[in-house]
């Protein structure tokens, strides 16, 4: 598989969430639509609706992870448990780098934003905030779990 990392931090900068990024460069690879992508991963950004939870960048890691491995019968104890396994070897690769998955303290900041309205993206946003390198090291993460050397 080519490298799409670069395609997701360029997502990234070009206005799009987080979430967005990440989910919507590898969508295509599993019959997802761009538009279909966007929209569906739209209220993840940050941190879920920007309340400052879990990396939206995460959330789309997670999404993906279903795409791939997800467990669709109900009854299927094995796949739930293979799938939430997946998701924390996901989440603790990322962590291993970034110390957290929790958008806030990612950020450096306290709580829950006061407002859902997104913050102004300037060149100023982008050259103080971690993100660019977060959705970086989602995509190289889900790179590393499509091609099959994930473990």
């Amino acid at each position: 598989m080519v490298s799409r990392v670069e395609e997701a931090v360029k997502t990234f900068e070009s206005g799009y969430t987080c979430a967005q990024s990440v989910f919507v460069t590898y969508a295509d690879l599993f019959g997802i639509d761009r538009e279909t992508a966007l929209k569906l991963t739209s209220p993840m950004g940050g941190g879920i609706g920007r309340m400052r939870e879990v990396c939206g960048a995460v959330s789309s890691m997670a999404l993906l992870a279903g795409l791939k491995e997800g467990n669709t019968d109900p009854a299927n104890e094995e796949g739930k448990e293979k799938i939430y396994l997946l998701t924390r070897q996901l989440a603790e690769k990322f962590k291993q780098q970034h110390g957290t998955i929790i958008c806030r303290e990612l950020l450096g900041i306290e709580g829950m934003e006061k407002s859902a309205k997104p913050s102004e993206r300037t060149e100023s946003y982008y050259s103080t905030r971690p993100c660019s390198a977060l959705v970086r090291t989602a995509a190289e993460i889900i790179e590393e779990m499509l091609s099959g050397d994930f473990r």
